[in-house]
Formats: C-alpha cells, sequence, structure tokens
C-alpha cells in the first residue's frame, strides 16, 4: 500500500535544521490497522500528514500504491489523494456552512460523480450512521460526537483505500469514542487500509499494529497479538 523511505521533515532556519521527523523507515500493507503512538511533539501528525500527501517530506521517498510521490507533480499528488485516501480529523472540520447531507457529499463532487450515485450513497452512509433525520441540520447544530460521525462519513464517502485518523476520539465521550472505533474495525474487516494516531492504548487494541514515535524517529514497531483483542 505505502513505502517510507529514510523520510526527513524539517524546518530550515538561517543558521540551522530543526528535525521534526529523522529518517523514517516505514511499510504498510494493504489492509492493515496501524497505530501511531508516542508522547506530544514526537512528529506523530507530520507523520500523517506526509502519509495524507497534506505535508511534503523534506527528504527521503515515498511510494504510495507503487506511485513515486516524492517525484508527482502537484495535480497528480492531488489526484492520487483524491482517490486514495479519506481523512479523520480530531478537530471535525467540518463546513460550517453546508448541512450534514451537503458535508458528506463534497469528496463525491471532487470526484465528479453523477447526481444520482452521489445521493444514493449519501443516502447509504446516513443510513449507516443513523444520522438521517439530521441530514439537513447545519454543523452548530450537532453535538461533538454527531459531528466527528459526519467527519468519518465525509472521510469514507469516497471509498478510499487508505482512511487516516488523527486523534479520532480525542473530542468525544467514552461511548462516542467506542462507537468510531467499532466503526473503524468494520471498515477494516470490509479491507480499508486504516492509520490511525492516538493516545489511547484502548483504542490501540483495535487495530492489528503499533509503531511508536519518540524524537521524531521510530523507537519501536510491533504486532498486536490478536488473542489480546477478545471482545
Amino acid at each position: 500500500m505505502l513505502k517510507l523511505i529514510d523520510v526527513d521533515k524539517f524546518v530550515q532556519s538561517r543558521f540551522k535544521k530543526t528535525f521534526i521527523l529523522k529518517g523514517v523507515d516505514l511499510e504498510v500493507q494493504e489492509g492493515e490497522f496501524m497505530t501511531i503512538m508516542g508522547p506530544s511533539g514526537a512528529g506523530k501528525s507530520t507523520l500523517l500528514n506526509i502519509i495524507g500527501l497534506l505535508d511534503p517530506p523534506s527528504a527521503g521517498e515515498y511510494y504510495l500504491r507503487d506511485q513515486p510521490v516524492h517525484k508527482l507533480r502537484e495535480r497528480q499528488r492531488s489526484e492520487l489523494q483524491k482517490h486514495t485516501i479519506g481523512y479523520v480529523f480530531q478537530a471535525y472540520h467540518l463546513i460550517d456552512e453546508l448541512t450534514v447531507f451537503e458535508n458528506i457529499e463534497t469528496p463525491l463532487l471532487y470526484q465528479n460523480m453523477k447526481g444520482k450515485e452521489r445521493k444514493a450513497r449519501v443516502a447509504e452512509l446516513l443510513d449507516r450512521f443513523q444520522m438521517v433525520a439530521k441530514k439537513d441540520l447545519f454543523p452548530e447544530q450537532l453535538s461533538g460526537g454527531q459531528q466527528q460521525l459526519v467527519g468519518v462519513a465525509r472521510a469514507i464517502a469516497g471509498r478510499p483505500k487508505l482512511l487516516l485518523a488523527d486523534e479520532p476520539t480525542g473530542n468525544l465521550h467514552s461511548e462516542q469514542g467506542r462507537q468510531v472505533m467499532e466503526l473503524f474495525k468494520q471498515l477494516n474487516d470490509e479491507g480499508m487500509t486504516i492509520i490511525q494516531v492516538t493516545h489511547s492504548e484502548e483504542n490501540a487494541q483495535y487495530g492489528s499494529r503499533i509503531v511508536n514515535i519518540v524524537d521524531g524517529a521510530i523507537q519501536s514497531d510491533e504486532q498486536i497479538q490478536k488473542e489480546e483483542q477478545s471482545a
């Protein structure tokens, strides 16, 4: 699915480089559910943003679905991102002026999906997330948990091959958080590759692998034993 080779991310000032990521090598297979953990400021979100094509690396190579991302033009990267990646943000990032229906529909417009198919896809997601009755509401009329569910629905509307989630339950109470994580597990069981950043050991157990980052470098990379994940 993706491969990072010797990836650095740094901020260049006049006299020195300040490294956010240093020498990161990472490979993720199709269908994995991987968790990135580590202390605040370790570079977790920066790594996720590089994987999500939101931020270019300063050095190194990045291959996504056999495409050399580090060699692609801006438009090619944008197309690859549009058709491959869904992103769930901690802060929701819903568009205030759009209804729930319109927020979920947005990525499908970017994919130039025909109107009839678009409406059917959004209706399917509204039903899946039990939000049919809220389809005409605006984000400010929803609770935090409902906004995050809309954010997840929007992220998966285009049926991305890769779902990235940055602290997806950080603003939710425990029951809402469990609902989001159970949905991620279901999506992964259906074949979607998922990478999440979290501080939660409990959330990490939904996945199959934990990568720990400290000071911008991978400190450990371990598989989770399935027997530990008893329901």
